[in-house]
């Protein structure tokens, strides 16, 4: 029987790359930080950083989306989901315009628009202790191909991360698998560039050196139809 992996160990490298790393949303405070994250639910950070200076231009905190709530949406109109995401912000604006936010996972997801996910992240960011992990697109994907989880339910795949890391390591092990996600464990993976390689499911079992040989056997027959079809203009 194979000894059981002690991934509080063997996510070290990962961790200790990413630590500190700031999200990709370019939020400037805690407030843009909030909105920027309920609007980049369904949406890419990269638009979402795109719309981002006009909105906060014109509504610098919560007060003032508060004040001029029917303004909001022309803002953040290209946005996925962006009536709806209106709505969940200025009700946030509402409850939030005089008071300070309590950066817990309970106080967090009882506001408009912000899930366990938001919430991970918004704690995240915010140096708040950590109350789960973030569980994102690239988690979804990146987690079970190391071995870390099984499935694809963001919800599952953060209970089963929660019962193999302590809890000291929650706030960073999320966003951490996120960067990687992005920078190296893409849909089609940067094997040889990526820190976890040697303990990752995926690379043991041979699943990058498949890829590499159906990328060979690819080229070899377009190769091959490319030099028929040149003959056959001969």
């Amino acid at each position: 029987m194979a000894a059981k992996k002690d991934w509080n160990k063997l996510i070290q490298p990962l961790l200790r790359k990413y630590k500190n790393k700031k999200h990709p949303l370019n939020y400037q405070n805690e407030y843009q930080l909030m909105v920027m994250v309920v609007l980049s639910a369904r949406s890419s950070d990269a638009y979402i950083n795109q719309i981002a200076p006009a909105l906060f231009n014109a509504y610098p905190d919560f007060r003032t989306i508060a004040s001029d709530p029917d303004g909001l949406y022309p803002f953040i109109k290209g946005v996925p989901g962006g009536l709806k995401k209106s709505e969940w912000i200025i009700s946030i604006a509402n409850q939030l315009k005089e008071n300070k936010v309590s950066y817990n996972m309970d106080a967090l997801t009882q506001l408009s628009g912000i899930g366990r996910k938001s919430a991970n992240v918004i704690m995240r960011e915010t140096g708040a202790s950590a109350a789960g992990i973030v569980v994102d697109l690239h988690v979804v994907r990146v987690a079970p191909r190391i071995g870390l989880a099984k499935g694809t339910n963001p919800e599952k795949i953060e209970q089963q991360l929660m019962q193999l890391i302590d809890q000291k390591y929650w706030g960073d092990t999320g966003m951490a698998l996120s960067f990687l996600g992005r920078d190296t464990c893409r849909p089609r993976p940067q094997c040889p560039e990526c820190v976890m390689q040697s303990d990752c499911a995926f690379y043991t079992k041979g699943g990058y050196q498949k890829i590499i040989q159906q990328e060979m056997k690819a080229k070899a027959a377009k190769a091959k139809q490319a030099m028929l079809k040149k003959a056959s203009r001969k």
